[in-house]
């Protein structure tokens, strides 16, 4: 089963969706640059900027595109919340079927928002690990609902019950809920995920970063740990106390172009080039508590090092290890 979800999140990809997922690929992605003022864009291969167009035309484009994307991700939730409702006597094939949603309906809404892909390090993408993600657009949602492997979990506060459908599906879903209601209850949710990841063999998404760039650029890694998929808000303790209590590997996944193609507050979707890159698994079984700032800062700088000038911080923004929540 491990095996066939892998091959359902990568098999066809430059046919489906104009990718190409070796990880040994040199060329830059295309990007598409203005000539002059009113003519169409045309590729560079190695310019690392967008223009927009943002004419008439392709505005109204984008929109028709947002809203089939919405009607499509409800028939898709509602149909897999059916199907979960048929397996609640089996908790971990709800799992595996709402990573089967995931891939279904990631998949779908990037093919219907047409962005061309490419996926990099391809052959690190199916480990059993906790899988890290730099955020700067709502497409970072589609694409690890798609690209993280089945028997991956997210974490999120047990208020999602009450988001209307797909709260109701991650619920079913079985993923995993934590009581903030106060912080001694909110770290021993943690610590009951973290033990309820390693005695079911599953694997962990997190955004580091604890919020979503405005501009793209990188943000400083936080001790706290962000919700995916749902909110913006952080709990307690973050993705190296995780990898602290479960001993997995650590899996950073690097988006590109992703805040070109959909910006933050913007519900204008441009045909930016959008790279995916799974970088090489960080072992952890030999990690120490009492060197999480180090941990923090060598995977900041894992980020910087991987990412292209325009998604770096400035100079005057280098990342720092934020302790807030």
């Amino acid at each position: 089963m491990e095996k066939s979800g892998s091959l359902f999140r990568n098999r066809r990809l430059e046919s489906f969706l104009n990718t190409s997922s070796n990880p040994t690929v040199k060329e830059a992605p295309k990007v598409l640059v203005k000539e002059e003022a009113g003519q169409r864009p045309r590729a560079s291969a190695t310019a690392d900027v967008y223009v927009d167009d943002d004419g008439w035309l392709p505005t109204l484009i984008s929109v028709v595109r947002i809203v089939v994307c919405f009607v499509s991700m409800m028939f898709t939730t509602f149909i897999w919340a059916l199907i979960m409702i048929l397996l609640l006597p089996w908790p971990y094939e709800r799992v595996r079927q709402g990573n089967v949603y995931g891939h279904v309906t990631g998949r779908m809404l990037m093919w219907i928002l047409g962005n061309p892909i490419k996926i990099e390090g391809a052959e690190f993408s199916n480990e059993r690990a906790i899988y890290i993600c730099n955020h700067a657009s709502p497409i970072d949602i589609f694409l690890i609902m798609w690209l993280t492997p089945t028997g991956t979990v997210g974490i999120a506060k047990k208020e999602i019950i009450w988001y209307p459908l797909f709260g109701q599906l991650y619920v079913l879903a079985n993923h995993l809920r934590i009581d903030r209601s106060n912080p001694t209850l909110a770290i021993a949710s943690m610590k009951e995920a973290a033990r309820a990841v390693v005695r079911n063999n599953l694997s962990l998404i997190i955004f580091p970063e604890g919020t979503r760039s405005k501009n793209g650029r990188l943000l400083p890694f936080k001790k706290a740990l962000l919700i995916p998929f749902i909110t913006q808000q952080p709990h307690l303790q973050g993705f190296v106390h995780l990898a602290l209590q479960s001993r997995l590997p650590i899996v950073p996944m690097v988006f590109t172009g992703t805040h070109r193609a959909w910006r933050k507050g913007g519900l204008h979707v441009r045909p930016a080039p959008i790279t995916v890159k799974y970088l090489e698994p960080i072992p952890t079984h030999d990690w120490t508590a009492d060197k999480i700032d180090e941990y923090l800062k060598m995977m900041q700088d894992l980020y910087v090092k991987h990412l292209p000038e325009s998604q770096r911080p400035l100079p005057s923004e280098t990342p720092r290890i934020s302790s807030k929540s």
